[in-house]
């Protein structure tokens, strides 16, 4: 019952953050403060990796939520992050290369981030996966869109740069070979990690991510970026998925190239949406995405849609009213958002894609 009726508030609350300028954005603020739960009490975080340190790992990070927090000097929320260290059966007396691997905005997938750790181990690297809703207090049973809503692409990122930042200290991996996978969302994520002052922010003492592999990230972002850490990326789509716009892809892999980043591009005929999830392949009429809008930053990291500001909030909002301003989109962004894409288990792309993804880092990291 209690489930129940804490799914159903957030359904309203939902309901009524997305309504957008019916509600006063103090009011927004006031339900998200309401229905927003508290980072979960969890043990301290691994500061420094032993030999024997696997599986289940807590660690430190930041909830910045956006890039204007990023950009200012700023880390955000003290976090406790997690995730799941795993390495090739075979041990080895050289230190291993490593891939973190940042899941989709559906958080964990069976068949996908942990069967993905599985196979980057049998290649011969750790994996660590990165579980970014739990560790801000969400789960399965929270509505998608406060989800998505209240943990941002650059969440993910400050994880991902904490994980990188951990894994370095570990004596079985090698600091110099850590790359960075991401599904959709992670995958969007992986690519705008790029910008190396995201990296000078997160990570100054540290070189930066060896690799970088986004699988069916969207590409409405254009961050601005002038300076990578030179590291290559490989791209990989599919042909039938709405939710990747492949014109704007090849913008941004082109903007990359331009700054002398190694890109390789790879777009599967006929392909959808998570080939690797095992839900069977089917047309997801519901699903929403972007198409038609794209985001650029200004200097200070504030987003802006055909030259208007897409916030409403100052440098020193809160992250509660940062959370109520991005729920707002909805109703500022209707033009551009669609629905409907191809998505599920695809075995003849998915086996196609681990090929491309092992041969890329045996060959890069």
């Amino acid at each position: 019952m209690k489930l129940i009726v804490k799914t159903l508030i957030g359904l309203v609350v939902a309901g009524i953050l997305a309504l957008g300028a019916l509600t006063l954005p103090v009011v927004q603020t006031w339900l998200v403060v309401l229905n927003l739960p508290s980072f979960p009490d969890w043990p301290d975080p691994v500061r420094v990796l032993g030999a024997e340190d696997e599986g289940k790992i807590y660690f430190a990070s930041h909830s910045p939520f956006d890039l204007q927090i990023i950009l200012s000097g700023s880390r955000g929320v003290e976090t406790t992050g997690l995730g799941h260290l795993t390495f090739p059966a075979q041990n080895s007396e050289a230190p291993l290369p490593a891939m973190v691997i940042l899941p989709g905005s559906g958080g964990i997938k069976p068949g996908r981030e942990h069967e993905y750790a599985a196979f980057l181990n049998k290649e011969g690297f750790a994996a660590f996966v990165v579980e970014y809703y739990a560790p801000r207090g969400l789960n399965d049973e929270t509505n998608y869109l406060i989800r998505t809503g209240s943990v941002t692409e650059y969440d993910l990122i400050a994880d991902a740069y904490s994980a990188l930042k951990l894994l370095s200290t570990s004596p079985r991996i090698d600091a110099n070979r850590i790359g960075v996978v991401g599904f959709s969302y992670g995958g969007m994520a992986t690519r705008l990690a790029m910008d190396d002052r995201i990296r000078l922010a997160l990570a100054p003492d540290h070189r930066g991510f060896a690799s970088h592999i986004d699988i069916y990230g969207p590409c409405f972002q254009k961050l601005g970026t002038k300076k990578t850490n030179g590291a290559p990326l490989l791209t990989l789509r599919g042909s039938e998925d709405a939710s990747n716009d492949l014109e704007a892809c090849a913008e941004r892999e082109n903007e990359l190239k331009s700054l002398g980043v190694d890109v390789e591009a790879i777009v599967y005929d006929g392909a959808g949406h998570a080939w690797e999830n095992t839900q069977p392949q089917f047309f997801s009429e519901q699903s929403p995405y972007i198409e038609g809008c794209e985001w650029n930053y200004d200097e200070k990291g504030v987003p802006l849609v055909d030259g208007e500001r897409l916030v409403d909030y100052e440098q020193d909002a809160t992250r509660p009213e940062r959370i109520a301003a991005r729920l707002r989109l909805g109703a500022r962004l209707s033009d551009c958002v669609k629905y409907g894409y191809l998505i599920g288990r695809d075995e003849k792309t998915r086996g196609q894609a681990y090929a491309d993804a092992a041969r890329f880092l045996h060959a890069k990291l």
